[in-house]
């Protein structure tokens, strides 16, 4: 029998290497011609599939493929915050029939905690109505959130490497900018991304392993006030005249007019106050011993598309998880996510590449470990940084350019012609 078709798609928000994941699929799925078929993308995640929008890949050459290594965030074939849930019916018989109408027999769905919970579902729709096919997750969340406590299932997602390389490029920079320009601005709040999960500001640490620079680090796992944070402040401006404030999106500031996206996250981006604006705001009404004021910082999605910061060790990891995806399809079946492991013996930081039952990484939410946070509450361990390090690797990126400007991965605009007729996601059509 021919080889039968694949579907790759996106979920969740994107980061610098999520298209490297994206491309070691492709490829390996290239490599093993008869076993795998055409290869399509989900324009727009699974969106794409229930709408039967199936970007045909195998129509975009290799040498375009090979330049997703450095194609930042999800330009490619795109991705969505939309969740399969229970009561959906027609949702998962579209699925069904989709995956029928084009001989679909592997399916890979790149992203977090909400897109491994849909590659779940997918995976137990093939079981329990008899559908041919193998679903399998790839990891992949700036966060940090997916797997579990102990970091058995999962070391780290493909993603966090580089927005820590990024976080610990821009604290030094920022460091240099307020070194320099303390008297009229001795505090600087900086508001990293994250949500309630601490793993992006506590990277502000890699800037300055050391502790030389007056930095202080506010989780929400912290659990302190605002209060607090403005006394801590004054203490530092005390002692070395200036201060820097990195501080979660999700630092408890009180009400910030949030707005939720499809998954129910809040989305701090998009809401009527940030935290680091509110931070500013209070400890501008506070007596600093120093002359000037406070001021704020909000990098946005940049964080997680800014390519040139990116980890050239994550670039590798996410393309590797890729791949070893597609050998989990072929000699372990449905049901699995590839996972990324720390080798634990010998010297040196080393990876290996393994798997974990969907259904125990679908939903889960990884915390900061509270063992490293520092008792001050306003730093993190040295066993973070050790942790951490390596994360962000060593060498900068090489992003080729045409004319000074990257050049990114040209996909082919080319579909798969449908065969069934025109549908809107159940999710979507209630809201019309």
């Amino acid at each position: 029998m021919p080889p039968r078709n694949v579907v790759v798609a996106q979920s969740g928000g994107p980061t610098c290497v999520i298209n490297n994941s994206l491309r070691g699929i492709i490829e390996a799925c290239r490599s093993h011609p008869s076993a795998f078929g055409k290869v399509y993308g989900g324009r727009f995640g699974i969106e794409g599939v229930l709408k039967e929008e199936l970007i045909d890949l195998s129509a975009t050459s290799a040498e375009e493929i090979a330049l997703l290594r450095t194609s930042p965030a999800a330009g490619s074939i795109g991705t969505c915050r939309y969740k399969l849930k229970k009561g959906q019916d027609q949702d998962f018989e579209r699925v069904v029939d989709v995956f029928k109408a084009h001989d679909v027999g592997t399916f890979f769905y790149i992203g977090g905690n909400d897109s491994q919970d849909t590659a779940h579902k997918v995976s137990v729709l093939a079981r329990d109505s008899g559908l041919d096919l193998v679903a399998v997750g790839v990891p992949k969340t700036i966060d940090n959130d997916l797997g579990d406590a102990e970091f058995r299932l999962l070391d780290h997602s493909p993603g966090y490497g580089s927005v820590a390389r990024y976080y610990a490029h821009y604290v030094r920079q920022a460091n240099e900018e307020n070194a320099g320009s303390c008297p009229a601005d001795p505090v600087l709040v900086i508001q990293a991304m994250g949500r309630k999960i601490g793993f992006i500001p506590a990277a502000a640490r890699l800037a300055d392993p050391e502790r030389k620079m007056p930095i202080q680090i506010y989780l929400t796992e912290s659990g302190l006030t605002l209060e607090q944070l403005g006394e801590n402040v004054i203490r530092q401006l005390e002692s070395d005249g200036r201060c820097i404030v990195v501080v979660s999106e999700g630092f408890d500031v009180g009400d910030v007019g949030a707005i939720r996206d499809n998954f129910g996250h809040i989305q701090f981006g998009a809401s009527q106050q940030s935290v680091a604006q509110i931070v500013v705001n209070y400890l501008n009404t506070l007596k600093f011993p120093v002359p000037g004021k406070a001021r704020g910082q909000v990098p946005g999605t940049d964080q997680r598309n800014a390519i040139a910061y990116a980890s050239v060790t994550d670039l590798d990891e996410a393309y590797g998880v890729g791949r070893h995806a597609v050998e989990v399809a072929r000699k372990h079946g449905n049901g699995w996510m590839s996972t990324i492991l720390r080798d634990r013996t010998g010297s040196g930081y080393n990876v290996h590449y393994d798997k974990a039952p969907l259904e125990q990484v679908a939903n889960s939410e990884r915390f900061f470990p509270k063992s490293w946070i520092a008792p001050s509450r306003i730093d993190v361990t040295d066993d973070f940084v050790e942790y951490a390090r390596p994360l962000i690797g060593e060498d900068w990126v090489s992003v080729p350019t045409v004319a000074g400007l990257p050049r990114f991965a040209r996909i082919a605009p080319v579909f798969a012609p449908k065969k069934l007729p025109a549908y809107i996601p159940q999710t979507a059509r209630a809201k019309e």
